[in-house]
């Protein structure tokens, strides 16, 4: 007999026999890859039903690989000077560094909006700090055809495509189209970041059954938040998907929401962002006014403000409304902390890669 030992610590009693003819004839299965491994679309058993229309356009391998060059290809911006992944970086959970705290584009010039983290993105049904968008296909042309960004019409966009040595003939393989068209463009975009899920942190190992995952002081911060943040940042997303003013602007420059519904009452709001991956994506709110964690919540406790369409969650009847000390401020932090997905931000089905 031999024993063998599997991937979840278990033993199992094989015949010397048996086990040689299904070495042999290659009949034994591979322990299951993990979900980021794998060039398909798989919804995390925590996490609510995705939003995304599949339906239209199934995740692969060859569309996702497409996708992934066209992400990280900069001769589709005007100038051939910046790609997605300029502003995206994998290691900062697909948001921009410190280094530049607005988006940069074409010229070096500057936006007026911190490009933000790529993620989870399945479930989301608008996107942008003002909801501008209200599927992901449609993303990238804002980003291609926006002046202080790609600064390039979508239509010649796909041209440069067409008439690319490669790309034809991978847009052939992918989705079996003599042409390469817009739309198609748009999808393996899409199935590149669709697959863009962060859902292996500390704190999902802990939602999942591991009592264990969470240090006493992270479950201290865990109560904390769920008692003080939770109401705009929902589990398991950590977003509400709304959007709100939480006096991010001293003076209301930029009116968010309100550009995209005409709505007074939408002044000064923008998306609240999942806060998965957050050690990583400083600066923080969509000015990037803030560097550090300890300044986000010491502006929510002493920065707030009285603002027309302040958010009644974070400043009401002249005050603040978040009150905490310095020791439950660090517990929050340590536990927002444990919303870093390693795997996510080191994973190699991400890396820029021609093949």
């Amino acid at each position: 007999m031999i024993e063998i030992k599997n991937k979840k610590g278990g033993w199992i009693l094989w015949s010397t026999s048996l086990f040689f003819i299904l070495l042999i004839i290659g009949c034994s299965q591979a322990p299951e890859a993990p979900v980021l491994d794998r060039y398909q679309f798989e919804k995390p058993s925590h996490f609510p039903e995705p939003t995304y229309t599949f339906r239209n356009n199934q995740v692969h391998e060859k569309g996702f690989k497409l996708g992934r060059r066209l992400f990280n290809d900069p001769t589709l911006s005007r100038d051939g000077s910046v790609s997605c992944s300029s502003c995206h970086l994998q290691s900062h959970a697909f948001a921009d560094t410190w280094l530049h705290p607005m988006s940069i584009g074409v010229d070096g010039r500057e936006g007026k909006r911190n490009a933000p983290p790529l993620l989870n993105l399945a479930f989301h049904k608008e996107f942008f700090w003002d909801g501008g968008v209200t599927h992901l296909d449609f993303t990238p042309i804002l980003a291609f055809e926006n002046e202080v960004e790609m600064d390039i019409e979508f239509p010649e966009v796909v041209a440069r495509i067409q008439r690319h040595p490669e790309y034809p003939r991978l847009f052939k393989e992918a989705f079996d189209v003599d042409e390469v068209t817009g739309p198609f463009v748009l999808h393996a975009l899409s199935q590149f970041m669709l697959l863009m899920v962060s859902a292996d942190s500390k704190y999902d190992r802990y939602i999942k059954g591991d009592s264990k995952a969470l240090t006493s002081l992270e479950l201290d911060g865990l109560k904390l938040f769920r008692q003080h943040c939770e109401s705009c940042h929902q589990e398991p997303l950590f977003t509400d998907l709304s959007y709100r003013n939480n006096g991010a602007q001293r003076t209301i420059t930029d009116f968010g929401r309100e550009i995209v519904t005409e709505r007074m009452q939408d002044r000064g709001k923008f998306k609240v962002p999942s806060l998965r991956n957050i050690e990583v994506t400083s600066p923080y709110m969509h000015n990037a006014r803030f560097e550090t964690l300890r300044q986000v919540l010491d502006h929510y406790t002493d920065g707030v403000t009285e603002q027309v369409t302040i958010d009644p969650k974070v400043f009401a009847n002249g005050k603040p409304v978040i009150v905490l000390s310095s020791d439950e401020k660090e517990k929050i932090i340590a536990f927002l902390k444990t919303l870093t997905d390693p795997g996510f931000l080191s994973n190699p089905i991400f890396f820029n890669t021609n093949d």
